[in-house]
């Protein structure tokens, strides 16, 4: 079989223009970037319809260290729909460099189900990571530079929270001095770096919904405290205009499409563990104006990504899901039978690929809570069987009786070999699901505390016993109640692995507290951001990344990208 590269450039792009025609979007709002590459001007909503489509969210039981293909579902998904005479818009996340000189690789789907241009997608795009981290770094300058030059507003610079990123992954940069040298280069303190897709202003820019909303969230930013323990905020150390202009074309989201030619519209970043995971609101008001449905995907499983789409995202925009689309795969519920030892950068092992409907059986716990998630915030499950070449037909069977037993549709999705044509059955179960209607309800109200927010999730969405506190992380949650800041959502920060912090808990795990040992305020965006277990915002890079084999060949194309 063809590399997804090659067949990614066996494809004739259709013009943007007319894929922007598609949508109803008109052409003096569409922005060319490039070949197959546009910008949409946000004051094309304001000569679009009313919004039309069914919106339906693609998630996913918790995964492998290789990832289940939500994306390769997502982009076939659409494609199938078009065999069905129906139009459906994508709204995807923009992939970060960082995972793709990793080890996941780019995230424009895989096969006969892709996103074109992939070389594009996959590294800068529009610049919109890059327009990202200029801003957060030009905050971090003007914080520095504010206490060099006589700290007027007295900030604590042992409490200064803002930290620089870049959009690589770079453990060196986890911890970090700053202002090392003379006199002359600034005033030494303790920083760091996260990556970009990981940063605030990422979330800032995937949660605001309009120009003017851009720039009141990045002067509510919180980058310190001061002496007297108040908060110190981007718009006092007057940065949230200049981070304004930085930003304002990075707002408007990408349009590019499917092999297929179906539209998508690609914006803000990924990484549902350690942020909100899901793209950009702004998309989804274009999208949803556009065709008969809008499939947006967020990061992870139910218990990170969609948790995140229901309580945050939905939250901001007032959108309201129809449908949910669960991605099961035989090897990730094989692993979450805890029977299986799977590294990362390794192949699986030689039993785990072997045919045994059983083993899969013995991870059907993990697929029944994904799907308890989703009913809870009253959307409709369908299960996605996103098929594998060493999968077997009594595997797939497998997995359908566990949706059987719980009432869910399911079909047999294979978007990578067969592209739209493996997607049909998908796209009318998904089509029967959206008909029943939804009665969709985030799970917690803004009046409880935040401490009830985060007991809220553990328990009902990660099936914990309750939550366990550092002292550190208590303080911070009643400074934040204090200085108002009670009513925001929270959107944690843990593992993808389990529903648990512990990545080696599988299944469904129960009998387990959840450790809070920090709580980060993300003021601008909106919500408070609870680390748990040992996760971190800045990743590294393992024995092989993909960058060793990433160059280019003599005629300048670029080879090894994925």
């Amino acid at each position: 079989m063809l590399t997804d590269l090659e067949i990614a450039r066996s494809v004739e792009l259709r013009p943007i223009h007319d894929v922007a025609a598609d949508m109803g979007i008109p052409d003096e709002f569409v922005e060319q970037r490039g070949h197959g590459l546009a910008k949409i001007k946000l004051e094309a909503l304001d000569h679009m319809g009313e919004p039309r489509a069914k919106y339906v969210l693609v998630t996913a039981v918790n995964p492998t260290p290789f990832g289940e293909g939500k994306t390769t579902v997502s982009v076939g998904l659409a494609q199938g729909f078009k065999l069905l005479d129906e139009q459906a818009i994508l709204t995807l996340r923009q992939p970060s460099l960082g995972p793709t000189f990793g080890i996941k690789g780019g995230a424009a789907g895989g096969g006969y189900s892709q996103l074109v241009p992939m070389e594009e997608l996959n590294l800068h795009l529009t610049g919109d990571f890059h327009a990202v981290t200029a801003a957060n770094n030009l905050l971090a300058a003007l914080i520095d530079n504010h206490i060099y030059q006589g700290n007027q507003l007295s900030i604590n610079i042992k409490r200064v929270s803002w930290r620089r990123v870049m959009d690589v992954n770079d453990r060196a940069l986890r911890n970090i001095v700053v202002g090392l040298g003379t006199t002359l280069d600034g005033i030494p303190r303790e920083g760091g770096f996260d990556i970009t897709a990981a940063s605030e202003l990422m979330a800032v820019l995937g949660l605001a919904t309009s120009l003017q909303d851009l720039r009141e969230r990045l002067g509510r930013i919180v980058i310190g405290y001061d002496r007297h323990k108040n908060p110190v905020t981007a718009e006092q150390i007057k940065g949230a205009g200049a981070m304004t202009v930085l930003l304002k074309d990075a707002l408007n989201p990408n349009l590019m499409q499917t092999l297929e030619g179906t539209p998508a519209l690609v914006h803000t970043g990924p990484f549902a563990n350690i942020a909100h995971g899901n793209s950009s609101i702004v998309a989804d008001q274009v999208g949803i104006r556009s065709g008969d449905y809008l499939i947006t995907e967020a990061g992870f499983g139910s218990d990170v990504g969609a948790e995140k789409f229901f309580n945050l995202k939905c939250a901001a925009s007032g959108m309201s899901p129809d449908v949910a689309v669960i991605v099961a795969t035989v090897r990730a519920l094989k692993l979450n039978s805890g029977k299986f030892q799977v590294k990362a950068g390794k192949p699986l092992p030689e039993e785990m690929v072997a045919e045994s409907p059983e083993d899969v059986m013995a991870g059907a716990a993990n697929l029944r809570r994904h799907i308890a998630n989703i009913r809870q915030h009253g959307v409709v499950p369908v299960i996605a069987v996103n098929g594998f070449p060493t999968d077997h037909a009594s595997e797939h069977a497998a997995i359908g009786s566990i949706a059987e037993e719980e009432g869910a549709a399911w079909a047999i999705a294979e978007p990578f070999s067969r592209g739209a044509e493996g997607m049909v059955a998908l796209a009318e179960a998904v089509r029967e699901a959206a008909k029943q209607g939804s009665n969709f309800a985030p799970l917690y109200t803004p009046d409880m505390t935040l401490t009830e927010k985060i007991e809220t999730i553990a328990t009902k969405v990660y099936g914990a016993d309750g939550v366990e506190y550092d002292i550190k992380a208590k303080r911070q949650l009643a400074d934040y109640e204090a200085h108002g800041y009670g009513d925001l959502p929270i959107c944690m920060a843990k593992t993808q692995y389990s529903f648990s912090h512990n990545p080696a808990l599988l299944g469904a795990p129960t009998g387990w507290t959840l450790p809070v040992r920090e709580v980060q305020l993300v003021a601008g965006a909106g919500f408070v951001l609870p680390l748990t277990g040992s996760i971190n915002r800045m990743p590294g890079l393992g024995l092989h990344p993909a960058a060793h084999s990433i160059d280019i060949d003599a005629d300048g194309n670029v080879v090894g990208l994925s």
